[in-house]
């Protein structure tokens, strides 16, 4: 399991455009998101991205040259019902908890308006078992939710209240985390190129649902 995070800052350098509620990219090389292509090097990660580095070309090195069957998931945002999400980490888990329990929660930067693809844990654990039955060597995937399930703060503050009935609380900080992405969302071309039966079974809209019927359970 990888991360997006590979990546570091490097899509905030394609050109973007500002839309009412999101960034999106304005390149129509990147129409369909970020593939796997796209360079790793040159740019700022985070420790936990640099590190996330480190164990992706190990796992690809044990596959190219022992030819093991390994495989790197490049995730985007994995979320579902049993996700326990803090500030920094969780997304959306950590968005309706907020909008649950009425907290404030925080948004660093970028006008709220920074894009991330969200995938079901259920639909990451299916495609774990299409690979494990037709394994590849030393393969590369980024498994996120796509362009379709993609969302900025904003939107998802507006599908959670949709659900939930509540209004979110929010503060805004005008300062963006180190080595955060604008705008995030997976190519899935290759993924579903290599493994055709490989589709969502949880919409963005169904994840957070999910999520805020199991907030409110624990709650």
């Amino acid at each position: 399991m990888s991360t997006n995070k590979v990546y570091g800052d490097g899509p905030n350098d394609i050109k973007l455009k500002e839309l009412d509620t999101r960034w999106d990219y304005n390149d129509p090389k990147y129409v369909n998101g970020i593939a796997e292509s796209f360079s790793i090097d040159q740019c700022k990660h985070s420790l936990f991205g640099a590190s996330k580095v480190a164990a992706d070309i190990m796992v690809q090195e044990y596959g190219r040259y022992f030819g093991m069957a390994t495989c790197c998931l490049r995730g985007g945002c994995l979320t579902g019902p049993s996700h326990s999400g803090v500030e920094l980490h969780g997304f959306l888990s950590y968005l309706v908890k907020c909008n649950i329990e009425g907290k404030t929660y925080k948004v660093f930067g970028y006008k709220g308006k920074q894009v991330r693809d969200n995938i079901h844990s259920e639909d990451v654990a299916q495609f774990i078992g299409l690979f494990i039955k037709s394994p590849r060597s030393g393969e590369v995937y980024n498994l996120g939710g796509g362009k379709g399930n993609s969302c900025s703060i904003l939107e998802a503050f507006e599908i959670c209240e949709t659900f939930s009935g509540k209004k979110q609380k929010f503060e805004y900080i005008d300062e963006n985390r180190a080595g955060d992405h604008i705008c995030y969302y997976s190519d899935l071309t290759k993924i579903k190129d290599h493994y055709p039966k490989f589709a969502f079974r949880n919409s963005l809209e169904s994840t957070i649902k999910q999520i805020i019927i199991a907030q409110n359970f624990r709650s």
